[in-house]
């Protein structure tokens, strides 16, 4: 295939590969309406019949390739990774550190924005699911670099559940719903997937990041990504450098509560979808820092675990991350199918600098990727997808085939040639022509897995020692939901079983929760290491921007104090909605004009990062008589979020079940609280001394310490 656009120099990440999409966006705008050959249409709101109530006719070729076109819309969904959503931006490295690594330009070249195509995902569930299933998230990034595309498939936790490819549709069909009646949805609590995670140990490391609350993101701007595998940087010498990389958002690594998620999932399933959407297109950015993890050659076996097994990840203790760039996403797609849904990922998408290991699990990927693609997107040629194009031409031997795209010139479709001149040329590794790493590779053909990868368990006792105990008490909620959920005791015994090798504390709090006993016998030997990087403990935790606010607000509310108070809000960038018993108008006292811009009932205190109770005493007296509204404040509370009022609102978080909480008095300025703000002066402008203490704990995202279990919501 032949691409005209030329690289040329980018002034703005995403210029280029817009002008390589230019040619294949269809705008209506001004257009009539014809058929796929271009014949205009009179009318298609009728089918062509014999009388008014007669028959239709099939020389009806407008209705015939409509309806046609219609039954053909819908193309396989992926097997994994089917419900996603996908953003446009560029990546631009910091500095040329990376220069004396690998000759892959995007990395080394700090003056140049390479184009991307960044699709997030969760993995288990259908394109019907839900956003906010307990799920792997999939982080997939294609940069359209100069020397040609290149793929870094990932996910948003750094190892995974299988140490050799032959055993992906064995896990697969573990997660996936139970064939006999396709039940569970986009759920790992059933019989199925804890069978192969009791019988398959080498699980037991991604099965305690699934547990934990890496698997309930509060958004795609608030989610970490892995490259999981071990690859390798490849420099102009061919000397190797193992390398791992990580994304992390600048706006900190946050997540939801379980329940808040399931609530979630009915008010509205495309939350994280919706939310990344609704940044980019408002101009808040998301961005993310590449880091990578280098392993010189000469240090392959210095560590206690294999560096080709996915089951494990390398400690930032033992190898920093090295900060080396960063992405952000500026644009949403303009059609969901024809980019977010036909973009093509696939490991082997490589360029020079960039090549892979002996990784079993990466080698399986890098045949099933593309394997997939020809079913799923009808034939070998989908890399000529507008999405899926590089930015720089194609020149290959390889023809024809389902929607082939390319009227291709020339009479010699083959390598040596003397009828087009020898064209298309190879090129030299001088000229940018990829050449393979090269290593000494031998052995006797055995069906056998390398001693080094059968530790199942350290890594496992790692994690849960790294968590902070707010975190630890997340993932035995987890495991007691996760566990509850399976029908046969054995399977529920076996897990425990292992659950023992990782922690005997971890086992002793899950057990019970799910009518099962810990083991007899002395407690497995365990150690006590721990990486505070694994935690979420020291996340980012000062930037508001972007977080959400309901105010809650009813007839009668104080006017000038609600205005001042949004205001405020919104300087801040915190993203501020009015919620009332209804939309529109509200009668406002004290001056100044009030509307609601949703009713209460459509949404939910989930679906945003805090609440906020206005002033006015009519008001309150109103929201403290609707049971939704105090549910709503209580609710908040529960799932640990910011939560305030002012003025006679203050009486609305009186009248919810909040027991043990102190809330401000009349004239007092502010009473923080656990994360409980209140205000009792002046109702016309806030103190700004509330304003910033409520800004930050919003910005610290939960207060996890909160007592809450006598909350009933």
């Amino acid at each position: 295939m032949a691409n005209t656009s030329g690289p040329g120099e980018q002034t703005h990440g995403g210029d280029e590969k817009d002008q390589d999409l230019a040619s294949a966006r269809v705008d209506p705008a001004g257009s009539r309406l014809t058929t796929a050959q271009g014949l205009r249409v009179e009318h298609t709101d009728d089918s062509l019949r014999a009388g008014e109530r007669g028959p239709t006719l099939l020389e009806d070729f407008h209705a015939r390739e409509k309806l046609t076109h219609f039954d053909h819309e819908r193309i396989p969904e992926r097997v994994v990774h089917a419900r996603g959503s996908g953003a446009y931006g560029y990546f631009q490295p910091y500095n040329d550190v990376l220069a004396q690594y690998t000759v892959a330009e995007f990395l080394r070249d700090p003056a140049r924005r390479t184009p991307v195509f960044v699709r997030f995902s969760t993995v288990a569930g259908s394109r019907g699911s839900a956003d906010t299933v307990r799920d792997v998230r999939g982080f997939a990034t294609k940069f359209y670099t100069r020397q040609g595309n290149y793929d870094l498939v990932g996910n948003n936790m750094p190892v995974f559940f299988i140490q050799d490819g032959i055993k992906f549709p064995d896990f697969v069909h573990a997660v996936k719903p139970e064939p006999d009646n396709e039940m569970p949805q986009a759920a790992s609590a059933h019989d199925t997937f804890w069978d192969f995670v009791g019988m398959q140990p080498e699980s037991l490391h991604m099965a305690m990041w699934l547990m934990s609350d890496r698997a309930l993101p509060r958004s795609f701007r608030m989610m970490q990504g892995f490259g999981v595998h071990t690859f390798r940087l490849v420099d102009a010498s061919g000397v190797g450098t193992f390398v791992k990389f990580h994304w992390t958002p600048r706006l900190g690594t946050h997540s939801l509560i379980w329940d808040e998620c399931q609530r979630i999932a009915g008010k509205d399933p495309d939350f994280l979808r919706r939310d990344l959407w609704n940044a980019i297109a408002s101009g808040d950015y998301p961005e993310w820092e590449l880091g990578v993890q280098l392993v010189s050659e000469s240090d392959e076996f210095a560590f206690d675990f294999d560096l080709l097994d996915a089951t494990k990840l390398i400690p930032e203790e033992l190898v920093p991350v090295q900060p080396v760039g960063r992405m952000v996403l500026t644009r949403n797609p303009q059609n969901f199918f024809a980019e977010t849904e036909q973009v093509a990922f696939h490991t082997a998408n490589l360029v020079p600098g960039i090549d892979f290991t002996n990784d079993p699990l990466l080698q399986a990927r890098n045949f099933s990727y593309l394997d997939t693609q020809l079913i799923r997107l009808g034939g070998p040629n989908f890399s000529q997808l507008p999405v899926n194009r590089p930015i720089v031409p194609v020149h290959d031997n390889q023809r024809d085939g389902y929607a082939q795209q390319c009227i291709h010139l020339g009479r010699a479709p083959y390598h040596k040639n003397s009828i087009d001149a020898g064209y298309p040329m190879v090129s030299s590794a001088s000229e940018g022509g990829y050449t393979h790493y090269q290593e000494r590779v031998d052995g006797h053909k055995i069906r056998s897995r390398s001693g080094s990868f059968a530790d199942h368990h350290s890594q496992a006792t790692l994690f849960w020692n790294s968590m902070a105990e707010w975190e630890r008490e997340h993932i035995v909620a987890a495991f007691h939901f996760e566990l509850g959920k399976v029908d046969r005791l054995e399977i529920r015994e076996r897990v425990v079983a292992h659950l023992d090798h990782i922690s005997r504390e971890l086992a002793e709090r899950v057990a019970p929760g799910i009518g099962v006993t810990v083991p007899s016998g002395p407690a497995p030997t365990t150690h006590s290491r721990t990486s505070p990087a694994l935690s979420q403990e020291g996340t980012v935790t000062d930037i508001v921007r972007g977080r959400s606010v309901a105010v809650l607000a009813a007839d009668g509310v104080h006017g000038e104090s609600l205005r001042s108070l949004t205001s405020a809000l919104s300087e801040f960038g915190l993203l501020v909605e009015v919620l009332a018993p209804h939309a529109g108008p509200l009668r406002a006292v004290g001056g100044g004009q009030a509307s609601a811009d949703r009713a209460m009932p459509t949404m939910s205190s989930v679906l945003y990062d805090a609440v906020l109770v206005a002033d006015g005493e009519e008001s309150a007296a109103n929201l403290r008589a609707d049971g939704l509204a105090v549910h709503f404040v209580a609710e908040a509370v529960k799932h640990a979020k910011a939560v305030a009022a002012v003025g006679a609102g203050v009486e609305v978080l009186r009248a919810a079940p909040l027991a043990g909480f102190r809330f401000a008095e009349p004239g007092e300025d502010l009473v923080s609280d656990q994360g409980v703000l209140t205000s009792g002066s002046s109702p016309d402008v806030p103190p700004t001394r509330f304003l910033t203490a409520f800004a930050g704990a919003i910005a610290a995202h939960r207060t996890w310490t909160r007592a809450v279990d006598s909350i009933p919501a």
